[in-house]
C-alpha cells in the first residue's frame, strides 16, 4: 500500500456548512400552488369531461329506451333539414370531401408521414403516445359501438360510402385523433400550433357537414366521434408531455436540456426567493455542452436590496431525468448484465435529496466540492432546482494549464475518496475543475457511499468503481502531459497493484462519453501505455449474465413485437 498523502484536513472532522441564505424566506402555506403549477389548462379539463361523458351517454340511452327514441327522432330532423340542400354540383363536392378525408390512403399516409418525421426527430415520447393515442381511440370506437350498436341514420337517403355502426362516426375519430395528435407532437406551441387547432376544426367541421350531407353519420355520431378524436390526444400530450417539460422545438439542444424562460424562469425566481430567501437577478443557463442529465444554471443573486451580488451554480431536475435515468439503467442491464447494484431512483424530490446529501457528505470529509445551498422546489413531484457554490475563477480541467501539482492534486482528491468509502463515478473534464492549481470535484450527483468490493473489481463503464476514480483522473491528465510522469505521481498516493488493477478494468463503455472521445482525438493508446507501466493483471470482464437479463431482454423484445402487432392490426381496422 502506497504511502497516505492526504491533505492533513482529513484528518479532522470539517463541519458541514450551508451557503448563506437572505432573509426573505417565506413558507408556502398548505394549498397555495408552488411556483410553478402543473395544469392541463381549461381546454384540458373541458375535453376530459366531454370524453367521460361519452359512456355515460351510452349507459343512459341503453337503460331509457324512450330517451334513446328522443334522440334518434332529433338525429332525424336536422338531417331532414340538411339534405334539403342537396343540389347536382355540391353533392359532387361533399362526395370528394368525404371520399379523400375518410380514405386509408389519406389517414395512412399521414400517420406513417408523423411517424417517420418523429423517429427522425428522435422524439420518442412523442412518438409513443402518437401511436397510444391511435390504439387507444380506434379500440374506443369500437367498444362504444358494441355496446350502443346504433344502425345509420333513418328517414333519409343515404347517398354516400358507409360499413360497420354510426356512434361515434370511427372515421372521424380517426381523422381526428391523427390530426389532433400531429399538431401536438410536431408543431411548437404558440402562434404556430393555435393555427394548426383552427385549421384541424376546419377540416373536421367540413368533414361533419359532408357527411351530414351525404347522411352517413347522424349529428350526435360526428360529435361524439370528434369528442373522441380530440379528446384522448389532448388530454395524453398535455399529461404524458407538457410543453414546460418536453417542449417540441427544432433548435439543435439536449433532451436533457430545460427551457428556463417565460413562466419556468419566473418560477425559479420565485421558489429561490421563498425557499432560499436570495433575490434571483439572472438565469443563464452554463455548461449545456458537458451536462446531459440536467439544465445546469448559473443564477446571480443577492441576499435582499441593494446587498452585494454573487453567483450561484444550480441544477434544474424533471421528472423526464427520472424517467432517462430509469431507461439508461435498464439498457444497461439488458447489454452488459448486473454493472450496477442499486435501483433507479423513483421520484424527482429523491435526485436533489440524494445529491444533496452528497455534497454534505464530501464536504464533511474535507473534500474540494461545491458548498450546497439546498433545493428548492418548482413543481411538486416534478421539478426540482438544487442550488450549489459557483467556483468563481475556476477552470475546467480539459482548459487548464497542468502542472506536478495539479496532477498531485487530482490524485490526493481520489485518495480522499477512497479513504472515506466513496466513489463519484462520473470523473471526466467537464467535473473536474481548477483552481489555483487545485482540483475541485463537481457533479456529486452519481457519487455512492460505501462502494461494494464488486464494485472495486469491475471497469469504468459501470462507472462505480473507486480505483476507476483514478484511472479516469490519470487518462485526463495523461491527455495534457506525458504517461510516465503521471504514473510516477501515481505511485506516492496507489500502489502498483492497485493501479494495474485499475487499467486492468478499463475497456470500452467503462470510460465516461466525453473522456472517450478525447482519447479518440489524442490519438495515442494510453491505456496499453498505462498498462505497460503497470504490473501484468488479467483484463476484468464487464459481461455478467443472469437471468435476470435474460428475463429483461426477453421482455422488452416482447413487449417490442406486442406493440408493433397492435399498431398494425389497429390500422388496418380503423383507417
Amino acid at each position: 500500500m502506497a504511502t497516505d498523502a492526504a491533505d492533513p484536513s482529513r484528518s479532522r472532522s470539517v463541519t458541514p456548512q450551508r451557503g448563506p441564505r437572505g432573509a426573505g424566506k417565506r413558507r408556502r402555506p398548505s394549498g397555495e400552488p408552488p411556483p410553478l403549477p402543473r395544469q392541463l389548462g381549461v381546454s384540458g379539463r373541458v375535453w376530459i369531461a366531454l370524453g367521460a361523458s361519452l359512456p355515460v351517454v351510452v349507459g343512459v340511452l341503453l337503460a331509457y329506451g324512450a330517451l334513446g327514441v328522443a334522440f334518434d327522432r332529433w338525429d332525424s330532423a336536422v338531417l331532414r333539414q340538411v339534405v334539403v340542400l342537396r343540389t347536382g354540383w355540391l353533392t359532387s363536392l361533399m362526395v370528394g370531401v368525404n371520399t379523400v378525408l375518410v380514405s386509408r390512403w389519406t389517414i395512412g399516409i399521414l400517420r406513417l408521414g408523423t411517424m417517420a418525421a418523429l423517429v427522425g426527430l428522435r422524439r420518442w415520447r412523442h412518438l409513443v403516445i402518437f401511436l397510444g393515442c391511435v390504439v387507444a381511440v380506434g379500440l374506443a370506437a369500437f367498444q362504444l359501438a358494441i355496446f350502443q350498436a346504433r344502425v345509420r341514420p333513418l328517414g333519409v337517403t343515404i347517398i354516400g360510402p358507409w360499413d360497420g355502426f354510426s356512434f361515434p362516426a370511427p372515421s372521424v375519430a380517426a381523422l381526428a385523433v391523427t390530426l389532433v395528435g400531429m399538431v401536438y407532437a410536431l408543431l411548437p406551441p404558440g402562434r404556430l400550433r393555435s393555427q394548426g387547432k383552427w385549421a384541424v376544426g376546419a377540416i373536421l367541421l367540413l368533414l361533419g357537414l359532408a357527411r351530414m350531407y351525404l347522411a352517413v353519420d347522424n349529428p350526435s355520431d360526428l360529435v361524439a366521434g370528434v369528442v373522441l378524436g380530440v379528446a384522448v390526444p389532448v388530454v395524453a400530450f398535455r399529461f404524458f408531455a407538457p410543453n414546460e417539460v418536453f417542449p417540441v422545438t427544432y433548435r439543435r439542444a439536449k433532451a436533457a436540456h430545460l427551457d428556463v424562460s417565460g413562466r419556468r424562469g419566473e418560477a425559479i425566481r420565485t421558489g429561490v426567493q421563498e425557499q432560499l430567501g436570495l433575490r434571483v437577478l439572472d438565469v443563464q443557463p452554463v455548461g449545456l455542452e458537458g451536462s446531459a442529465g440536467s439544465t445546469p444554471l448559473r443564477l446571480r443573486v443577492a441576499a435582499s436590496e441593494g446587498a452585494p451580488e454573487r453567483d450561484l451554480f444550480a441544477k434544474l431536475y424533471a421528472k423526464s431525468h427520472v424517467r432517462a435515468d430509469r431507461s439508461y439503467k435498464l439498457g444497461r442491464t439488458i447489454l452488459y448484465g448486473a454493472l450496477e447494484d442499486e435501483a433507479p431512483f423513483q421520484s424527482v424530490r429523491r435526485f436533489v435529496a440524494y445529491e444533496d446529501y452528497t455534497l454534505l457528505r464530501l464536504r464533511h470529509m474535507g473534500i474540494a466540492v461545491p458548498a450546497p445551498f439546498g433545493f428548492v422546489e418548482i413543481t411538486p413531484e416534478r421539478e426540482y432546482l438544487i442550488v450549489m457554490e459557483f467556483f468563481a475563477g475556476a477552470q475546467e480541467i480539459g482548459t487548464a494549464p497542468v502542472d506536478d501539482q495539479v496532477i498531485d492534486s487530482g490524485l490526493r482528491l481520489v485518495r480522499q475518496l477512497w479513504d472515506a468509502g466513496l466513489a463519484h463515478r462520473d470523473i471526466k473534464p467537464a467535473n473536474l475543475m481548477v483552481r489555483d492549481s487545485k482540483v475541485l470535484l463537481v457533479d456529486a450527483f452519481f457519487v455512492q457511499v460505501g462502494p461494494s468490493p464488486w464494485r472495486q473489481a469491475v471497469d469504468l463503464a459501470n462507472m462505480v468503481l473507486v480505483l476507476v476514480l483514478v484511472l479516469v483522473l490519470v487518462l485526463v491528465l495523461a491527455v495534457r502531459t506525458d504517461t510516465q510522469r503521471v504514473y510516477q505521481h501515481a505511485l506516492r498516493y496507489f500502489s502498483e497493484d492497485e493501479i494495474a488493477e485499475a487499467f486492468a478494468a478499463t475497456r470500452g463503455v467503462a470510460s465516461p462519453s466525453q473522456l472517450r472521445a478525447i482519447l479518440k482525438q489524442d490519438g495515442r493508446d494510453l491505456v496499453a501505455e498505462f498498462r505497460a507501466l503497470a504490473p501484468e493483471r488479467q483484463p476484468v470482464a464487464i459481461q455478467h449474465w443472469s437471468l435476470r437479463r435474460i428475463a429483461l431482454g426477453l421482455l422488452v423484445l416482447a413487449l417490442a413485437v406486442v406493440a408493433v402487432l397492435v399498431v398494425v392490426h389497429n390500422w388496418a381496422v380503423v383507417a
